[in-house]
């Protein structure tokens, strides 16, 4: 661990990036993120590591770095909550009115939602999707930019801005809080608690700038057993670097530094280096670029099955695998 210390940053992560979860059910997940939650369906792609499954990337009308929450739609039984994970997942919205409307929305549509309530000084409304995933409203005051998405069920000024802070569960939070702040570059800021949902202290980790759009959480709860992957789960989150210049710095630091990382990975609509930190939790940092109107016009993204250039020759074959949607 002693390499990774070394070193001064010349660049810096800009907030999440994205999130990436389990879904056993692809079609009732599309269902759910779109007609009730509102969000674009900016892609449908697969997974490039399994190309039997949906890689559906929901985010707001642009598909904008920073707002998509991603399934990788694998059948599987469902996650078992535990530590060594990500465990919860905020989105953000404008104003308390918002979470006011959102309330009403989700329990007309059946979903059980709690009462809203501060947490670490922001309003929050808390609420799972039909498989567990673990999912918090936040409100973040309305100032960060994005793009409305004009098909959306929801009024634009309520609709889902983008992604929040992410809370991940460690046993112990020492090494992983050398691993952010040393080698990634985050500053560790406050600590509260949350009754409601984890046992011990949250740690804050800035990313950048900081704001509810750049924060990791981390809770620690060393009497937690360790989780199971599966559906209802998350399996990664990634952090934004901003331009392939900086993309190239982070996988020459990484690599320089000795940490175990998969090294440079073209995802084509954005560039990935991945690592796990010291309890398990898989990191990745993505690039802004190039973005999901790379291959597909902006007003059509998500409506048609997208491969990037090195699939485009098993089309048949893929397409061949995959279950309708609809």
């Amino acid at each position: 661990m002693r390499r990774i210390i070394k070193g001064a940053h010349t660049m810096q992560l800009t907030g999440i990036h994205h999130v990436t979860a389990i879904t056993a059910q692809a079609a009732q997940n599309r269902r759910f993120y779109v007609e009730t939650l509102g969000l674009r369906l900016v892609k449908k792609t697969v997974n490039q590591d399994d190309t039997s499954a949906y890689h559906l990337f929901y985010a707001d009308g642009a598909g904008s770095p920073g707002t998509d929450l991603t399934f990788f739609d694998w059948p599987t039984a469902p996650a078992k909550r535990g530590t060594h994970s990500i465990t919860r997942t905020s989105l953000r919205v404008a104003s308390e009115a918002s979470l006011d409307f959102w309330r009403e929305r989700l329990n007309a549509a059946g979903v059980k939602v709690s009462d809203t309530r501060l947490l670490n000084g922001r309003a929050v409304l808390d609420f799972e999707d039909p498989e567990g995933q673990r999912l918090t409203l936040i409100v973040d005051g309305g100032t960060i930019p994005f793009v409305a998405w004009e098909k959306s069920p929801v009024p634009a000024e309520h609709q889902i801005r983008g992604l929040g802070p992410v809370t991940i569960s460690v046993p112990q939070v020492e090494r992983t809080e050398l691993v952010l702040t040393k080698l990634l570059g985050l500053e560790r800021i406050a600590d509260y608690r949350d009754a409601a949902h984890a046992s011990g202290d949250i740690h804050v980790f800035r990313i950048g700038e900081g704001g509810p759009a750049a924060e990791l959480n981390v809770a620690v709860e060393p009497g937690l057993a360790p989780a199971r992957e599966g559906a209802g789960g998350v399996h990664h989150l990634a952090l934004r670097t901003p331009s392939f210049g900086e993309y190239d710095e982070w996988a020459e630091r990484l690599r320089a530094s000795g940490y175990p990382n998969s090294g440079p990975v073209d995802r084509f609509y954005f560039r990935s280096l991945y690592l796990r930190e010291p309890n398990g939790v898989l990191i990745e940092i993505a690039s802004d670029g190039p973005g999901f109107a790379t291959d597909e016009p902006f007003e059509t993204m998500g409506e048609g099955l997208s491969l990037p250039p090195f699939l485009e020759s098993k089309r048949a074959a893929i397409e061949a695998g995959l279950k309708p949607l609809a």
